[in-house]
């Protein structure tokens, strides 16, 4: 998702680039980064052009804004759009992935991108993400030849920052609103607010939307802590991970170590075999309906 077309004449000019994040607070849906670059040059007519924080306009400003941007031929535009299983994989990995380093490897990401597209990038406006100081002198670091301005608030300093906070905001609503479920259950509802771990409708989709063992749709980022409370109730499901010990030190009679997703913050009641069993009289209507069958011979 990007501007199109061929490389501009403008582009072999002096240019300046601006990013700027939506959705780095929500539990539901997608991270998006997005970034607007253009010629030094147009900087005087780019502060005519009404651009601002995307948080300051409502939405049919914002989707205006957009629309002028994405026609104007003066103007570049990209976005990184971060899905939320990914966010959570990274933030759950044995190396964890935080938040913030998620969000400097995408500002970078689209810096090379746009100097990868042959874009003679010489300045660079952000809006910073933890230190100021520290995360300049990170992109400084990576990209030498390139002047960086990273500041608080910057999508309300710069018009440049303004535009791309107009592209990463745009964008991520429009993913919102054609989120295309993977689940395939019938009783899938859309009305889940502004997806912020705050929102009474949010909190109320959540709790709707829960499933005691396979937990949220993939919209959810689940390393979110608020989705931890949902999940009280959740049944307990205990895996076989080859040569460990158990927990107090010792090996199960087949060498074995038997894990629970309540060590991982889910907790539950015991439910016996014949009540988690995957296939036979009973069995979870997940599977059910995917006509799947436990297999003891291979």
């Amino acid at each position: 998702m990007e501007s199109d077309g061929a490389l501009p004449k403008w582009a072999s000019e002096p240019c300046i680039m601006g990013i700027d994040e939506a959705g780095r607070g929500p539990v539901l849906g997608p991270m998006v980064y997005g970034c607007m670059y253009c010629a030094l040059s147009f900087q005087t007519i780019l502060a005519s052009l009404e651009f601002a924080d995307s948080k300051t306009l409502k939405e049919e400003k914002r989707e205006e804004l957009f629309e002028s941007l994405k026609t104007n031929e003066s103007i570049g535009w990209c976005v990184d759009v971060i899905d939320p299983r990914e966010l959570s994989a990274k933030m759950l990995k044995k190396s964890k992935i935080n938040l913030n380093e998620i969000s400097h490897d995408s500002a970078m990401g689209l810096v090379t991108r746009v100097l990868n597209m042959g874009v003679l990038l010489t300045q660079v406006y952000v809006d910073t993400v933890g230190d100021p100081d520290k995360y300049a002198a990170k992109l400084s670091e990576r990209f030498p030849s390139i002047k960086f301005v990273v500041a608080k608030k910057a999508d309300s300093l710069y018009p440049v920052v303004s535009g791309a906070s107009i592209v990463a905001k745009v964008t991520r609503d429009r993913a919102l609103r054609n989120w295309t479920f993977d689940e395939s259950a019938g009783n899938m509802q859309r009305s889940f607010g502004s997806g912020y771990p705050g929102d009474p409708e949010t909190k109320a989709w959540l709790e709707h939307h829960k499933h005691s063992i396979f937990g949220f749709p993939t919209l959810v980022r689940f390393s979110w802590g608020t989705c931890t409370m949902y999940f009280k109730d959740g049944a307990e499901v205990v895996w076989e991970a080859d040569g460990a010990l158990d927990e107090d030190g010792s090996a199960n009679k087949n060498g074995k170590r038997q894990l629970k997703l309540s060590n991982l913050g889910f907790t539950g009641g015991k439910r016996n075999s014949e009540e988690i069993e995957s296939s036979g009289k009973g069995r979870c209507k997940f599977f059910q309906s995917r006509k799947l069958e436990q297999l003891t011979q291979f």
